[in-house]
């Protein structure tokens, strides 16, 4: 029964990144160029959020790498498409509050079992330490497309998805897709392997506009 809960889980985390792709792939086709709709981050923060617990609950260090690296990307470009404006002040100081310190307040409890963390994640019998390199590279590489999409976006005043981001997330998405099939993961071959179409096809569009 657990292990059914914990793939429903990551199913769905995957569901909502994909669903993301879609309609921002979606959205590109009908603006006939890349576009940085607002729904892709709310998706990708919702998403972030239920895929970090997916993979603590598989004891694999290199998803909630990827998901540490990227969450705070979200909650910036959510900030820079003015969504924080739209809720009443009150409000969006608490929930700003509990975005910002939830993963500092998940560290802090990883810090306190440090011993516990490591033997679970690093010395985990099912997934060999080199496994766990090559995964959590792919992971890194993957998440560095939106380290690299906050400073272009940053330096332009707006939220923008560039070539660059695309070109990143092919190859951290082909290293991540190698690591599942080698870890038998249905849900990150799933994930991962819709994104390859979007990832190409925004290429495309961005080519046909510069």
């Amino acid at each position: 029964m657990e292990s059914v809960f914990v793939y429903v889980l990551g199913f769905l985390a995957q569901g909502l990144f994909s669903a993301r792709i879609l309609v921002q792939w979606i959205m590109s086709e009908r603006a006939k160029k890349v576009v940085s709709p607002t729904i892709f981050w709310i998706l990708s923060l919702i998403a972030s959020y239920l895929f970090f617990i997916y993979g603590w609950l598989r004891d694999d260090f290199s998803i909630m790498l990827g998901q540490v690296i990227a969450y705070y990307v979200y909650i910036w470009n959510l900030g820079a498409k003015g969504v924080w404006k739209n809720i009443r002040s009150g409000w969006r100081q608490i929930l700003v509050t509990i975005l910002l310190l939830t993963p500092v307040v998940g560290i802090s409890l990883m810090a306190d079992h440090a011993q516990d963390l490591i033997a679970r994640l690093f010395k985990n019998s099912e997934i060999p330490l080199w496994l766990i390199i090559f995964g959590s590279l792919g992971q890194v590489i993957f998440s560095f497309r939106f380290i690299y999409q906050l400073i272009y976006s940053s330096r332009r005043g707006e939220s923008m998805l560039p070539a660059g981001f695309w070109i990143i997330s092919l190859t951290g998405s082909a290293i991540i897709v190698i690591y599942g099939i080698i870890r038998l993961d249905p849900v990150i071959i799933l994930g991962q392997g819709i994104g390859f179409i979007s990832y190409s096809r925004n290429l495309i569009l961005w080519r046909r506009n510069n």
